[in-house]
Parts: C-alpha cells; sequence; structure tokens
C-alpha cells in the first residue's frame, strides 16, 4: 500500500473507533462492538483469528450528593464504587499515622492531603501494587466506615489528564466511595465531627468482554507478539488511549497478510489496560504459563500518534541483532526516535514474564507523562491525533518484523 492509502486507512478505523462507537469501557457494548470491529478486521485480512471470553463488572452511575447543615458539596462516585445511602458522623483523615489513630468505625471519613495523593492501586491488581497501597485498604476495611469522601487534586502520571482524580478505582473494594476537588474537600473539613448526609447512586452490572487474536502461523515458537489495548477509561473516547494502538494493529492485519516469511506474528488485542482488574491480560497470562519463553519480541502501542512532536519507541532487553534492525530504522525515519524507558503499559506484563519488548508511543506524552491533562478525559478525542504518526508508526513495524526474518 502507498502511505496515502494507509494514512486514509487510519484515520477510517480511527473514525469507528472514537466517533462511531466512542467510549469502550469494559464491560460495555461499545467494547464488545469494538472487539467485534477488530476480530472482522482480521478474519477478513486472512489471519487466524480467536476470541476469549472475559468474565467483567461494568458500572453505571446517576450522580452523587453529600449535604451538611443544609450546605451541599459536590461530588462524584468512584468508578466501580457500591452505590449507599449513608449518614453519620463527619471524621477527617491526611496520613497513614493518623488514620491508624483514628477510629472509623460507622463514621463517614473524609480522605485528604498526604494519603490521598495518589491514585490507590486496585486491591487485586497483579502488576504493580505498593505495600502502602495495600496497607492502607487494608486498614479502611478494618476500620469498617460507612463511606469514604477522597479529595483530590492532580496526578496525571497514575490517573491522566482527569481533576480531580478517583481515589479508588476498584470493584473489589467494597466500602462505598466517592471524589471530590481537593478545594471542595477543604470547606468539608470545617464540618468534621458534625453529621453529613452521603448519597451516591451507582451500580455493579456482571458483563463480559473479549481478548482477540490474530496469528499468521501455526509455529508458537519464535512469534513476535504485536499488542495494544481496545478499551477506554469511563467518559473519554480514548483515541490516543488507545484508539491510535488499535489502529496501528488493524493496519498491521493488512500490511502483513502477504508475509509468508519464517516469522510468526500474533496480533493481540487485550481488554483491560485501563480497567481496575486487568482482566484480559490475566486471562492471557493464564493461558500461557510457562509459555512466554516461546515470544521471540512483544512490541506494545499505547499512547502513539499525538499531533506534536515524533513516535518513540522505547526498547527494553532487546539483543544486540535487533537493537542494531531498530537503530536501523530510527535513523531513516525521522519522525521516529528511541524513547525512554515506560512501564504503565501491557509491555510491563511481557517483561515480567523476561520477554524482550519494544513500547511504542508519542514523544510528547513520554516526556509529560506527569503534568498531560489529556488522557482518561474527553479531550482525548481525534482533535489531537496526528494519522500520519498512526501511518507511520505502523509502516516502521511493519518494516521491523520483516527485517527480522533475515536475522
Amino acid at each position: 500500500m502507498k502511505r496515502e492509502e494507509i494514512i486514509e486507512k487510519a484515520t477510517a478505523h480511527l473514525q469507528q473507533l472514537c466517533t462511531v462507537i466512542g467510549e469502550r469501557r469494559v464491560g460495555s457494548e461499545a467494547n464488545r462492538v469494538a472487539s467485534r470491529y477488530a476480530e472482522k478486521v482480521l478474519t477478513g485480512q486472512g489471519w487466524q483469528t480467536r476470541t476469549t471470553l472475559l468474565e467483567v463488572i461494568d458500572w453505571q452511575e446517576e450522580g452523587a450528593t453529600v449535604a451538611c447543615q443544609g450546605r451541599k458539596f459536590a461530588v462524584f462516585p468512584s468508578p466501580y464504587s457500591l452505590g449507599c445511602s449513608v449518614t453519620g458522623e463527619l471524621t477527617a483523615v491526611s496520613s497513614m499515622e493518623q488514620l491508624s489513630a483514628t477510629d472509623i468505625s460507622d463514621k463517614i471519613v473524609l480522605l485528604h492531603g498526604e494519603i490521598a495523593a495518589q491514585q490507590i492501586a486496585p486491591k487485586k491488581f497483579p502488576f504493580w501494587n505498593p505495600e502502602k497501597h495495600r496497607q492502607l485498604i487494608a486498614m479502611l476495611e478494618q476500620g469498617k466506615p460507612l463511606a469514604l469522601l477522597c479529595a483530590t487534586s492532580h496526578n496525571a502520571a497514575l490517573a491522566g489528564g482527569v481533576y480531580p482524580f478517583p481515589l479508588f478505582e476498584d470493584g473489589d473494594f467494597d466500602i462505598p466511595s466517592v471524589y471530590m476537588k481537593d478545594i471542595e474537600g477543604e470547606k468539608l473539613l470545617v464540618h468534621v465531627g458534625e453529621t453529613v448526609e452521603l448519597i451516591s447512586r451507582a451500580r455493579r452490572i456482571p458483563e463480559t468482554a473479549y481478548n482477540v487474536t490474530g496469528r499468521n502461523s501455526d509455529q508458537s515458537q519464535g512469534r513476535i507478539v504485536i499488542s495494544a489495548h481496545v478499551d477506554t477509561k469511563i467518559g473519554t473516547p480514548g483515541a490516543i488511549d488507545n484508539g491510535t494502538g488499535v489502529t496501528v494493529l488493524l493496519l498491521l492485519a493488512e500490511l502483513l497478510k502477504e508475509d509468508s516469511g519464517k516469522q510468526p506474528v500474533e496480533l493481540l488485542f487485550l481488554n483491560g489496560e485501563d480497567y481496575y482488574g486487568a482482566p484480559g491480560q490475566v486471562k492471557y497470562m493464564e493461558q500461557h504459563a510457562g509459555e512466554f519463553g516461546d515470544i521471540l519480541l512483544n512490541i506494545n502501542i499505547d499512547g502513539a500518534g499525538y499531533k506534536e512532536g515524533p513516535t518513540c519507541f522505547s526498547p527494553f532487553g532487546l539483543p544486540e541483532k535487533m537493537q542494531k534492525v531498530l537503530q536501523e530504522i530510527i535513523d531513516k525515519e525521522p519522525e521516529i526516535v528511541e524513547g525512554l524507558p515506560w512501564y504503565q503499559g501491557d509491555h510491563s506484563m511481557f517483561l515480567q514474564q523476561g520477554c524482550p519488548a519494544i513500547a511504542v508511543s508519542s514523544h510528547w506524552f513520554i516526556e509529560h507523562m506527569e503534568t498531560q491533562e489529556i488522557t482518561h478525559t474527553p479531550k482525548d478525542n481525534l482533535e489531537v491525533v496526528n494519522c500520519e504518526r498512526v501511518a507511520e508508526a505502523a509502516m516502521a513495524i511493519a518494516q521491523f518484523v520483516r527485517r527480522l526474518e533475515a536475522i
């Protein structure tokens, strides 16, 4: 295909994913439509296609209210939290030490300051779960509060561009919670010791989702797994995160379909990178337990195609010959650079299993990971995408795969 045709196809895929389908939260019908779209493209290009069922939780909310002494405060239900209607004494905690010394039983607890500075890892998240986060969850569950009010600010590195960010986003954590801006929390602090009422209209819904894989060969040994996650956070069309990554895989399905060389390739559409339980990733690890040694390389695309700056390819533990091929491609492509290492993506799953990997993203996002205000928000739409960068990423990956056949 000519470059212009690849760009046109990239544009069409992104329109379908981010405009026609839109938000693709795990468990939603839109998420399943996106997975079926990927499956249809793979099948149409002649790939051996497989879907894997995932049992998940969808979530719906209709707002929340906090009231005290006739005054109302702006709050939002924490994603995947249980709903509630409770009345109790307000207490406030700003540190782990203060939490340890405070009786929170049957109280409504305002978490603010230091203790609410960083989004808490879901209690069963398998890839990253700091000891401090596990301790906080355990202390809260042992304390048995009625509910949690979480006052937060910005933390783009872990929570994306949202303000305020939900301190808890965890369908396995059963203490009802809502979140609010830090400045709203400061207003609520003056009511500590008084009776507050919290109503959160939210519910969990058992649902399904799918991983989709396509292979060009029956051979598993020595395959390259090229991956991208299909899902989005709630409330975003997910263009950069990760409609562009899905689009690169869909382009590769066509770019690599005629390749009958010795290099087996697996295109992997994962479901759950932006979801509390990472169900698609966990299922993939279960399916291939003890078999990750068969994988020659993972290439994961997440956050590619931003309108500013070049695409970056970040290598992790590549063998010398493979690194040389990558460098030769980077040297020839003016809009592709070698990126710094970063770990907030599905390539980390492969790294933890001892596989070398390349993480493909946008250089601007890696440099501004801790300050950007786009991902996980409605701003992550097609207006921030450069389809030329998306097409170039797909062409460079296809070239890299073909070059590996010769070494």
